[in-house]
């Protein structure tokens, strides 16, 4: 594609990049012969710096459009007043950025780190409006180009007061504490995001979809919801009903008693769609057999705890901790494990009735971003799992049903990964 050239801007090559991305990398690890890399006002369209560490280098004003920044580190740039249409910044780091005034329309960010980020004033989707640097002015139509992709990104903390996000992408984004106030997030897609402690006052949420967005916390005072779509989010429980809390941790305790027993003491409890988030010390508990289909479980400690057998299925179990837990012959079929941690947990089958084998069951639960290092997931049926971004480090993946699933930008245990590409 050609790229239409800009009075004003020097029009850099390849090999220009490509030695002063060099340079800066040389600087950054303190090699002799290194220098800053410095990009400002300069035209690096459709140029290749993926992968490279471009950390703290200076790209005010350039024109970045289509420019690949795939799984670049970028922390600490300078992209004040940038050109970024369509720019590819997939899985790139960009923690801290200052990208102020910056045009990211068409831009993908899936799965990019923008940790406290400046995304501030008009930064997403229309061109800055900054008439001191008028030279920088993207003059393009509303509609001309599709808005940001910034599928499971990571923006915690981020500064995005007065941000133009119309139509944008945000679907299992990490927004815990971002400012978006004044914000136009019309018809913009949020399904799944966590928006925890955000500050979404006066934001116009026009048309947009928010179903199973996480809003504990959230500020929305004076925010514009017509239209939004907000099925199944999930919102404070606060203040929690202490009667119900208290009838929880009675069936708890009777239930773990009945496991511990062998069936002699105690009753099995059957928790289903509870919400048992102000639930106290389930970590290491005795939960042998629970039943608790569509329970709320968000962000629960649960580690060490023995649940072997347990029906979880339709779990809400996303940034829950379960590491070392004890899952063999667990039912998670369509639950939603997002950003869990599950490290060093037994998910193998469960051996019942002297020889029978009970696989643990993920067919069709969502596991995106869960941390699942050195996991045992021997048998586990995941048909349809969605285990996109997941950390499989280390995990015992053998004998394993994975018909149709997902694991885009996962990091896969080598055998495994070997075994997938033979029969791709």
């Amino acid at each position: 594609m050609s790229h239409a050239r800009h009075t004003g801007f020097a029009r850099l090559t390849q090999k220009d990049v490509s030695a002063a991305a060099a340079r800066h990398e040389m600087l950054y690890s303190g090699r002799m012969g290194g220098a800053r890399a410095v990009f400002a006002f300069c035209d690096l369209a459709g140029l290749d710096l993926s992968g490279r560490n471009l950390a703290d280098a200076d790209f005010t004003g350039a024109i970045l459009e289509e420019v690949n920044f795939e799984g670049a580190k970028l922390d600490s740039a300078s992209f004040f007043g940038a050109d970024l249409r369509r720019t590819n910044l997939a899985g790139a780091s960009l923690r801290r950025a200052d990208m102020r005034g910056a045009s990211l329309r068409g831009a993908n960010l899936i799965g990019a780190d923008l940790y406290e980020a400046d995304l501030r004033e008009g930064t997403i989707a229309e061109k800055d409006r900054y008439g001191n640097l008028r030279v920088l002015q993207h003059d393009i139509g509303a509609a001309e180009l599709p808005a940001a992709m910034m599928n499971s990104a990571n923006l915690e903390r981020a500064r995005m007061t007065g941000a133009v996000a119309v139509q944008a992408d945000f679907t299992d984004a990490v927004m815990k504490g971002v400012r978006l106030t004044r914000a136009n997030l019309r018809q913009a897609r949020l399904t799944g995001a966590n928006l925890e402690n955000a500050d979404l006052s006066g934001c116009n949420l026009t048309g947009a979809d928010l179903a199973g967005c996480i809003l504990i916390g959230t500020k929305m005072d004076f925010a514009t919801t017509h239209g939004a779509d907000m099925t199944q989010t999930l919102t404070a429980n606060t203040p929690p009903d202490p009667e119900a809390v208290a009838n929880i941790e009675k069936l708890l305790a009777g239930h773990s008693r009945w496991a511990e027993s062998d069936g002699r003491e105690g009753v099995p409890a059957d928790l289903s769609g509870q919400d048992l988030r102000h639930v106290s010390n389930l970590a290491h508990r005795t939960l042998t057999a629970l039943i608790a289909p569509h329970a709320v479980l968000y962000g629960v400690n649960l580690e060490g705890a023995s649940l072997q057998g347990s029906n979880l299925s339709g779990c809400d179990l996303r940034s829950a901790k379960l590491g070392g837990a004890d899952l063999r012959g667990v039912n998670f079929s369509g639950a939603q494990i997002n950003h869990a941690d599950l490290r060093d947990c037994k998910l193998g089958p469960l051996l019942i009735a002297g020889t029978r084998l009970l696989p643990a069951r993920l067919d069709n639960a969502q596991a995106r971003y869960a941390d699942l290092r050195g996991a045992d997931m021997r048998r586990a049926r995941m048909s349809g799992c969605d285990l996109s971004y997941a950390n499989l480090t280390d995990c015992d993946m053998r004998d394993t049903e994975t018909d149709g699933a997902d694991f885009t930008g996962a990091k896969l245990p080598g055998r495994f990964a070997e075994a997938l590409m033979a029969s791709a």
